[in-house]
């Protein structure tokens, strides 16, 4: 267990929506339960009650109600939730109607952009009539290729509030990287900017569309959000139409809100497609939706007078997740642009500015503002920050202590970690519970995560496989086009037979809180013991002379050795005295076994769009092994720096 850094006031604790949750579990089911260890106990071993308990204390708003919660708690394959329910996820997110702001739209410039929650009601609701108008219904696609603004939003809600399905990619995604995804939803109607800006520049996106809308036939509409230019030459798009001619001209309209059943589909969301085309996985209105109040409402504190953040582009599953504070009537502050720009501090001064109170972001954010001496805590007044949240990779203890030493000391910090195959969590944070430097502090309520060892067996306090042995509403309704769900049970269920296998590599602690040493099938083998990619990037990134690493596996003289990249700040050289300091620290705070095998200076690290390491596609790379589907990347050139390297071979 690492080093305590926080733990909640009996004030905090007292006024936490987990302490009023588990009040009304008490009374509901007659229990005494005292705390969160106990709670979650309860939450995996009476699942129906829990999700039941969940339903009824976040208030889902329904037109039929559910006959029963879980058809088969034991049968992960085989579970059906809530049948008999009909719902619909925009009312939900819509059920408030009032003069509190709904929405911020924040980008480089500094500019804000406020809706209320009236206002984004009525906008949906013209959005919504003119889809209805175009022959738009339950079940058709609706996609976004936008920059992270309020007419995402409304474009999304609108879709949802039919039932039509929608599907979003961030607008960097090149003309392949949309092809391999809309390209096999056939969304009806796209909406799209002209362009977006980043790091001060402003990019054009009109080209790029009309590049890949010949090859999407089934794309009849095109409504484009002036955002780069106030009055862009959208003639090269067939179908298309600005934003607000797009919208109905009425006031006042009511939102004809269908109702379907709990796992109509609502997202389509991607794989990260580095070894492929990506997997278009589906997940239902009804999973969704309760999933995210969950983790909104108990593991993240969020009430109505919260203003809420994270920095996500569209083609992430946060920005799903974000989206969803709306239905507790809080305030989401919608970003665009770099993190960066102008300034390394750009986002904490914003977040000063709306008065933000909880903060989230990712992992390799919160470690490059530590290695440009960004100290927020000193330079922004953060008076109103209760919550930082950070996901995407593991977080390592340097970032917690980054944290409360730089940012705030008062303050939960959550690192979360699931993913978008569960569009959710499987760990997460916990308001009413302390935090432990480098860990998770909890596995989700209602989540029946465990630790597998070699032999599939459950272990606490060694690593092993990330996996949940128990079903859960947020399960993928499928993968599109794939009607006998093999991908889906080859994705999750190969390994272990009816057991949800991540592809995370973990240890559950003592007290229940989980740490996370990176994937599990970039996980390092030499001599036959198991790495943890992480566990070698937490010591070598602490050194002030490296920028950025990536460690792979390289089958050598029948077995493995460890090769790290790193990537070194301006004018530093890869002499005899770093490289006997990297190995210094890894030998250290680790074992010999860890100390890569070769050290090589590498131009760049790739990365997804969504900001993660690809391990994987460098071990290719060194294998001589294909790379298939580089569109994924946000950064696909550096991976050329890898190939054919000379101190590979010997």
């Amino acid at each position: 267990m690492g080093a305590l850094l926080w733990k909640p006031s009996e004030e905090q604790i007292k006024e936490a929506n987990m302490t009023r949750y588990i009040n009304f579990v008490n009374e509901k089911y007659g229990l005494s339960l005292s705390e969160y260890s106990r709670l979650y106990h309860w939450s995996i071993e009476n699942i129906p009650d829990f999700w039941a308990s969940v339903w009824d204390y976040c208030d889902v708003i329904f037109s039929a109600p559910y006959r029963q919660v879980v058809n088969s708690p034991d049968n992960m394959l085989e579970a059906r939730w809530f049948a008999g329910a009909r719902l619909n996820f925009a009312q939900n997110l819509l059920r408030h109607r009032d003069s509190h702001t709904a929405l911020v739209f924040r980008n480089e410039s500094g500019d804000a952009v406020r809706i209320t929650h009236a206002g984004l009601y009525n906008q949906v609701a013209r959005a919504a009539k003119t889809l209805r108008d175009m022959g738009v219904k339950a079940g058709d696609r609706v996609a976004g290729f936008m920059p992270n603004m309020i007419e995402t939003v409304v474009a999304m809600l609108a879709a949802a509030s039919i039932g039509a399905i929608w599907s979003s990619c961030s607008p960097d995604f090149g003309t392949k990287g949309v092809l391999d995804r809309f390209g096999q939803i056939g969304p009806r109607v796209l909406f799209t900017t002209d362009g977006y800006y980043y790091g001060g520049k402003k990019h054009d996106s009109i080209g790029r569309i009309a590049g890949f809308l010949k090859d999407i036939p089934s794309i009849a509409k095109v409504v484009v959000v002036p955002y780069a230019e106030s009055n862009p030459d959208i003639g090269s798009l067939p179908g298309a139409v600005y934003y607000n001619d797009f919208l109905a001209p009425e006031e006042g309209l009511e939102i004809e809100f269908e109702q379907l059943p709990f796992n109509h589909p609502l997202y389509i969301m991607y794989s990260s497609g580095t070894t492929g085309v990506p997997k278009c996985i589906v997940h239902g209105a009804g999973g969704t939706l309760l999933q995210h109040l969950k983790e909104l409402i108990l593991h993240t504190d969020l009430k109505r007078n919260d203003t809420i953040f994270y920095f996500t582009t569209c083609g992430w599953m946060m920005w799903n997740w974000l989206v969803s504070s709306l239905a507790v009537g809080a305030a989401a502050v919608l970003y665009d642009g770099s993190p960066f720009y102008p300034d390394p501090g750009a986002l904490f001064k914003m977040a000063a500015e709306e008065g933000v109170t909880v903060f989230g972001t990712s992992a390799k954010y919160l470690a490059a503002v530590e290695k440009a001496d960004v100290s927020p805590g000193r330079d922004h007044h953060l008076g109103k920050l209760r919550a930082v949240l950070s996901t995407g990779s593991p977080l390592p203890v340097e970032s917690f202590e980054y944290v409360y030493r730089e940012i705030k000391q008062d303050l939960c910090l959550s690192s979360i970690s699931g993913g978008t195959d569960i569009i959710s969590c499987f760990a997460l944070g916990n308001p009413t519970g302390p935090v432990y430097a480098g860990e998770l502090q909890c596995r989700g309520l209602g989540m029946k995560v465990e630790a597998f060892d070699e032999t599939g067996s459950p272990v606490l306090e060694k690593k092993g496989e990330l996996v949940c042995t128990a079903p859960f509403p947020s399960m993928p309704v499928g993968f599109w086009d794939d009607p006998d769900n093999k991908k889906y049970r080859s994705a999750y269920f190969e390994v272990y037979p009816n057991v949800w296998r991540h592809g995370d590599y973990i240890e559950i602690t003592p007290g229940g809180g989980v740490i996370i040493y990176g994937r599990s099938d970039a996980t390092l083998n030499p001599g036959g013991v198991r790495i943890g990619t992480a566990e070698i990037y937490r010591q070598v990134e602490t050194l002030p002379e490296i920028l950025d690493s990536l460690v792979v596996g390289q089958d050598w003289d029948n077995d493995v050795r460890v090769i790290l990249f790193v990537k070194l700040a301006e004018g530093v050289e890869l002499d005899d005295g770093l490289t006997g300091s990297i190995k210094k620290a890894i030998r250290e705070n680790t074992t010999p076994r860890h100390v890569p095998a070769k050290i090589i200076r590498i131009k760049d690290i790739p990365y997804t769009i969504n900001g993660k390491k690809v391990e994987l596609a460098v071990r290719n790379i060194i294998h001589n092994l294909p790379v298939k589907n580089q569109d994924a990347l946000a950064n696909p050139e550096a991976l050329e720096f890898y190939r054919n390297l000379p101190e590979l071979q010997n």
